[in-house]
């Protein structure tokens, strides 16, 4: 694909600097590199572009050989979320671990050595923290990525998470605005729609994002979903109303007061693509008020982003977006790169907190069962069988982060045994056979049940009842968001599924300290 005839080198450079797009591979590609030089700033990095910080610190030194001033970015909210430690489950639990703490001096030293890591990788943007008020419990997408269900505990670990992390010298892109926590649809795969009026959207949604601006969060990242009440027809991402009248507009004037970088989420998400497709998408996006145009989560090659520089292009020569909006976008991206290039500097001097993961997640964990909730346990001396109840992975989360604790058990007791069940495997067999086949499996071994999200899924709940029927011994242990009544002899809420959170887990039901 070729420049348009008549697009003039600094038009075609601003197109290029509001793109962060991805690629495949854990090298930079010759075109990324060309690009970079043409004008590029941005690059996104997924889990297939990480194999190790020493490799993913010379992948970005790569980069920063063709443009010194880069802004390399990461989906790692820890947790659940994570792009660094996708191969082996995070070392950080999630927000909803740190809501449950509620200690907001541990969340900044949390997201602190989260940022640290990422910076020493050369990582200096990070498309997080999830600043979503989880209020529908049977949300498919939020669930533990938020810190909790209150409009002010949301806020206030919000606000500590963004410092932490920009005091490491990495800059925080608060998501999802206008909030994404009162969904009931994945805006991975359909539009959703949020039908609360202004003043509910105001009282609940906008309080963590005010919280992070005040906080001196570089970015915020658009969501893609319609709220009537604020733009009957367009999704966030694409919403003057949403993005300049509200994001943008000064407080006097019933807006937020934003200055910093407006990221929009990927645009290859159906909530965009099989509605506007993705190049009118983000011609409208950068009409709309946002400045920098996330894709490469599915479409990660060089023909994508030639046609959205393109479609950028087109538009402001055919009149239909502002040459000045597109250079006022380009601008502030240029501007957070330089600023990450001073932070990165300053930050240098960060010290290692390698164990605090960890003692987060085992502060997080809510214990109950036996005669004063666990403190009479007697501890599993024996190698257990772990069975996992698994659910669909949400694609913010993945399928090939592993998740669990039969590894982190098998580390305590050697010997442990293990088996899963998913949805489709769960119906095909019928919940008596289910529970059959585990019972046989475990012989006389105690039982481990492990779920995630059981009050979102029927099957879940069907199995974990047959067995605990046939075997009041059985562990509990849940694993996402903790809205059942608790179940077992002994039942442990981890409030996340990171590998931290595992062990803390299993150091309870064993009785032993894990190393870090």
């Amino acid at each position: 694909m070729t420049i348009l005839t008549g697009a003039t080198d600094t038009l075609t450079r601003n197109a290029l600097a509001v793109l962060q797009p991805g690629f495949t591979g854990t090298t930079a590609p010759g075109w990324l590199l060309r690009r970079l030089d043409e004008g590029l700033v941005s690059v996104g990095l997924f889990g297939r572009n990480i194999a190790s910080p020493e490799q993913l610190a010379a992948l970005t030194g790569e980069l920063r050989r063709v443009r010194s001033e880069v802004l390399v970015a990461v989906d790692e909210e820890g947790g659940d979320v994570t792009r660094l430690e996708a191969r082996t489950g995070s070392s950080f639990p999630g927000n909803l671990a740190l809501g449950a703490v509620d200690d907001t001096a541990l969340t900044r030293a949390v997201a602190r050595e989260l940022g640290r890591r990422l910076a020493e990788c050369g990582v200096n943007l990070n498309w997080a923290p999830s600043a979503d008020v989880n209020s529908n419990p049977d949300n498919p997408v939020i669930g533990v990525r938020a810190f909790g269900a209150a409009p002010d505990l949301v806020a206030r670990h919000t606000a500590a998470w963004v410092t932490g992390l920009q005091s490491a010298g990495v800059a925080a892109c608060t998501k999802h605005f206008p909030g994404h926590g009162d969904t009931a649809v994945d805006s991975h795969h359909a539009l959703p729609r949020i039908d609360a009026d202004l003043d509910t959207l105001h009282a609940r949604e906008l309080v963590p994002f005010r919280a992070a601006i005040a906080a001196g969060s570089k970015c915020v990242m658009s969501a893609h979903i319609l709220l009537p009440a604020l733009d009957p027809a367009l999704p966030g991402t694409l919403s003057p109303a949403a993005l300049t009248g509200l994001l943008r507009a000064p407080a006097g004037e019933g807006g937020l007061g934003f200055e910093g970088l407006i990221v929009t989420d990927g645009m290859e998400m159906r909530a965009i693509a099989a509605t506007h497709g993705i190049e009118r998408g983000s011609v409208l996006a950068i009409a709309a008020g946002a400045d920098a145009i996330c894709v490469g989560g599915g479409l990660a090659d060089e023909d994508t982003v030639l046609r959205l520089r393109d479609a950028l292009v087109r538009a402001v020569t055919e009149g239909e977006l502002a040459e000045e909006r597109l250079a006022d976008a380009a601008d502030r991206v240029r501007a957070l790169a330089r600023w990450t290039a001073r932070a990165a500097a300053g930050a240098r001097a960060v010290p290692p907190d390698p164990g605090v993961g960890l003692a987060a997640a085992r502060r997080a964990l809510r214990i109950t069962g036996g005669a004063d909730d666990g403190a009479d346990w007697v501890p599993v001396t024996e190698p257990p069988y772990v069975v996992s109840l698994a659910p669909v992975a949400n694609i913010a989360v993945g399928d090939e982060t592993p998740w669990g604790l039969a590894g982190e058990l098998a580390e305590l007791l050697p010997g442990t045994a293990a088996g899963s069940w998913d949805r489709d495997r769960a119906a095909a067999a019928g919940t008596d056979a289910l529970a059959a086949r585990v019972l046989a499996d475990a012989a006389d071994r105690r039982i481990v049940v492990v779920v995630r999200d059981v009050h979102r899924h029927p099957w879940m709940a069907d199995a974990l009842r047959a067995l605990i029927a046939a075997r009041p011994e059985t562990v509990v242990v849940e694993m996402g968001l903790p809205q059942a009544p608790p179940s077992g002899a002994l039942h442990i809420a981890t409030h996340g599924a990171a590998r931290v959170c595992g062990r803390a887990a299993a150091e309870v039901i064993t009785g032993r300290k894990a190393g870090g």
